[in-house]
């Protein structure tokens, strides 16, 4: 009976409203934004019920996650022009990282596997910029990510007990896939900021995956440090899954200063 009912309707007299507040009904609004431009195409190439419905549900699907990737770029609190991964030339560096290897990185199974990677390096070379290329891709790809420069993060565990916004930014941290940590070795830390840098390293340790970039060799991290004990004890688990990429040659900044700016 119901199906009779179904054939013998006819379509043209649903109102477009109708169905729209139905979608609408069950949530699935990014289709129900679409309809008239969905309800048009499947006349004009006379789809079948089943590739309407489709259309209906990929829209759907679509809209949701572009919306989860805006969600997690604005959470990710990215510097400003954040450059895709495709405009570094490592051809320019004299050695540290290859094209396969960014290719490689870009695969994301390191990420998957839960891996960590070190860029280090004097000022200038791109670090950052390879860093948050495949941050901005793995946004891109679904996960979720967190940047800072480690000066913000220090002063983030500094506060986190006694500061809300702190708080709040240090659990998206501990909760995010994949952490990029920027400038480690700029600035001094003390030895109460050490051992939260350490906590923070161990709470996270084989739960997100981190990319750290420094100006300072791994040997050199002991005197940044201020304790060799604890730096053995925090290098043992940012190694652990680690690859590490020694960048030298001349700025890539001063070279290229339009992707800086």
């Amino acid at each position: 009976m119901n199906r009779q009912i179904i054939k013998t309707m006819d379509s043209a007299h649903i109102s477009i409203d109708r169905l729209t507040a139905l979608l609408q009904t069950f949530a699935l609004k990014h289709a129900a934004k679409e309809l008239p431009d969905l309800l048009e195409t499947a006349d004009l190439e006379g789809a079948s019920n089943r590739q309407f419905l489709l259309s209906i549900l990929e829209t759907e699907v679509v809209g949701r996650n572009e919306r989860r990737r805006k969600r997690n770029y604005s959470a990710a609190h990215f510097p400003p022009n954040v450059r895709p991964l495709a405009e570094f030339n490592p051809e320019e560096l004299e050695s540290g990282i290859t094209k396969a290897q960014i290719d490689k990185l870009a695969q994301l199974s390191w990420l998957d596997n839960g891996g960590n990677l070190v860029f280090a390096g004097p000022p200038g070379l791109g670090k950052t910029m390879v860093a948050t290329g495949l941050g901005l891709h793995a946004i891109n790809s679904g996960y979720t990510v967190c940047f800072e420069k480690m000066v913000s993060l220090v002063k983030i565990l500094d506060n986190a007990e006694t500061e809300r916004i702190a708080g709040f930014r240090l659990k998206n941290l501990k909760k995010a896939q994949l952490i990029i940590i920027d400038e480690i070795g700029y600035t001094p830390i003390s030895r109460s900021q050490a051992n939260r840098f350490f906590t923070f390293i161990s709470d996270t340790y084989e739960t997100s995956s981190i990319i750290f970039t420094t100006n300072k060799e791994i040997t050199d991290w002991a005197e940044m440090m201020g304790d060799p004990v604890l730096t053995t004890a925090l290098l043992d688990r940012i190694l652990h899954h680690a690859s590490c990429y020694s960048f030298r040659g001349e700025s890539y900044r001063l070279k290229h200063p339009d992707l800086f700016s």
